[in-house]
């Protein structure tokens, strides 16, 4: 369905009820879409074959599975985005996350979700549906944000976001100083992944290391392989702002 064009009521709709679907509740009219609103756009969804309705209730179609997961997929990675690399604040970031979802059509969505290091999460810790990008996992020489275990050893830059799906980790991470913004270099993977912050050095098992966030600012550098080894200057990488969460 790549030659697909839905209204923007009929794509909000379309990605409530895929969401409604991920949570297992009942959907619900969406507040900001009129009744009058509401009943065109699932005439169009319907029209479509993308949704289909009986006994009283809208069910999605294979098809709007489908195209619900990819409305879907593109709004969390706007999310990310706008999140990790432009640094919008979370008061800024629904409406820009919305609008720019609608500019990440397919092909450039796997684009970015490349530059980002596939992220499997949005920063309000719903799960990013995977695409082909992911599936494939595709590697790209201008990725900016990265999985710490997915970072070659040398490879320097400052910490993006934890991942918040544990809370020890992210107090022990907190207490120990990785949070958004401090440089950080991994120094080797095995037997478990050590990375520098500030002057020391701190070990961590595969599971901690996928979860923690770097944005990349200098190449690998081999004397890294060192133990205590030091990054060199750091470079923040200066990009700007974003929000939404569904």
């Amino acid at each position: 369905m790549d030659d697909l064009t839905l209204s923007e009521n009929a794509e909000e709709i379309l990605a409530h009820l895929w969401v409604a679907a991920e949570q297992q509740s009942p959907p619900e009219q969406a507040a900001e879409i009129s009744r009058e609103g509401w009943d065109a756009a699932l005439a169009e969804l319907t029209a479509a074959g993308l949704t289909e309705q009986g006994a009283g209730a809208v069910s999605l179609t294979d098809s709007g599975k489908a195209e619900g997961a990819s409305i879907v997929r593109r709004e969390r990675l706007a999310e990310r985005l706008l999140t990790d690399v432009l640094e919008l604040a979370e008061g800024e970031m629904e409406e820009t996350a919305c609008k720019f979802e609608h500019l990440l059509r397919r092909g450039l969505d796997d684009e970015i979700c490349t530059l980002l290091g596939h992220p499997r999460f949005c920063p309000h810790g719903s799960p990013i549906p995977p695409g082909e990008c992911c599936r494939a996992r595709a590697r790209a020489p201008a990725k900016v944000i990265s999985a710490l275990a997915d970072l070659p050893p040398g490879q320097s830059g400052v910490v993006a976001y934890v991942h918040g799906r544990r809370q020890e980790l992210m107090q022990r991470m907190l207490a120990m100083g990785v949070i958004p913004g401090a440089p950080i270099a991994l120094v080797q993977t095995a037997p478990s992944y050590v990375f520098q912050l500030g002057h020391g050095l701190v070990a961590v098992d595969r599971e901690t290391a996928q979860d923690i966030y770097v944005r990349i600012t200098e190449r690998p550098s081999p004397v890294a392989r060192k133990a205590g080894w030091l990054p060199g200057r750091f470079r923040r990488l200066g990009l700007g702002p974003r929000r939404r969460g569904r």
